[in-house]
């Protein structure tokens, strides 16, 4: 039942190429920004960057409906990113301040927003993937033509758990599309040393799940596959599983010095597949923007981040009382 497909590259007007440029490039640069508060010491705890992996989650967005939900791990600022969440209370909440999406009390893993129907960064490994399977179970029951979106890492998918929800997703006939964001080093371990299973999408087979491996690379293959899943899912069909072939070009987490890889694989991975520049690329060759108009977008979200960061700096921390809010006890 599931299938590879060949990756074709789908219709897209030159406004809707010019958007993915700009909301990858808004990922990369305040991911840049979120690096630079972190050495800075204002933010603190752990902090997951998603630098290079930015086509994964603007590919798959351009796939979504309103009203289609998401869920993800800790490496969690790009997806916020992506579903139109404010960068003001992104870092605000990177920074613990008042003004952040959370209020200040969920920091870089733990962010939500139920106007965007973003159901958070979760800390445990694995742990939001049977959670994104109850929230496309509420759609299902609701009938509301809906898909789920439930996003994990090449290391969490040896996680039990996800085979638990795999079952039950295929038995329900869930509306959920599994992402597998295979950046291949699960924290400082490659796939190549932590699994024998070639393609981790085909483990699906065992429970009839439908899927297929995604070029992570590149914005529009992701989109294409994106499109399949959310109308296999739409169509009642139940979950797909997508296995999106990515990298990430910083560590694990800013304490991560990377020493498990050299740097000229980062930089052969950089100079050869960067998700940003081969959309850049087709722009200018395509005549699609010109020069001044891609320098008009870096201009427009340099300026976005750097608002963002200032935002966060001047916005207070949390009141004391607030240690009592949003609790059930």
């Amino acid at each position: 039942m599931a299938t590879k497909k060949s990756a074709q590259k789908p219709n897209v007007s030159a406004e809707e190429l010019k958007e993915y440029y700009r909301e990858m490039l808004l990922i990369r640069r305040f991911e840049e920004k979120a690096g630079q508060l972190y050495g800075m010491g204002l933010i603190g705890g752990f902090c997951h960057l998603y630098i290079g992996q930015e086509a994964v989650v603007v590919g798959l967005e351009a796939a979504a409906d309103d009203g289609d939900k998401r869920v993800t791990s800790y490496r969690d600022h790009g997806h916020m990113l992506a579903c139109g969440m404010d960068p003001n209370g992104v870092m605000a909440e990177l920074t613990g301040r008042e003004g952040g999406l959370s209020k200040g009390k969920g920091g870089s893993m733990h962010m939500f927003s139920k106007e965007k129907h973003f159901y958070g960064g979760h800390g445990i490994v694995g742990a939001q993937v049977p959670l994104g399977a109850g929230l496309a179970f509420s759609d299902k029951y609701k009938g509301n033509d809906r898909v789920t979106f439930a996003y994990f890492g090449d290391g969490a998918a040896n996680q039990g758990q996800v085979y638990e929800t795999y079952n039950m997703a295929q038995l329900w006939e869930l509306p959920v599309v599994f992402v597998i964001e295979n950046n291949q080093y699960a924290m400082g371990t490659s796939v190549s040393r932590s699994t024998k299973s070639p393609a981790l999408w085909k483990r699906g087979e065992a429970y009839g799940i439908a899927g297929e491996e995604v070029d992570g690379m590149n914005v529009l293959s992701v989109k294409e596959a994106g499109e399949r899943a959310v109308a296999h899912c739409r169509a009642g069909k139940g979950p797909y599983i997508l296995e999106v072939k990515t990298y990430r070009y910083r560590g694990h987490s800013m304490s991560d010095p990377a020493k498990y890889r050299t740097r000229d694989e980062v930089q052969k991975m950089r100079d050869e597949r960067d998700p940003i520049e081969q959309v850049r690329d087709m722009l200018l060759t395509g005549k699609h923007a010109s020069e001044e108009d891609l320098k008009a977008i870096d201009k427009e979200i340099k300026e976005i981040v750097n608002e963002s960061a200032e935002f966060a700096k001047t916005s207070p921390e949390p009141a004391l009382e607030e240690l009592w809010t949003d609790i059930y006890a």
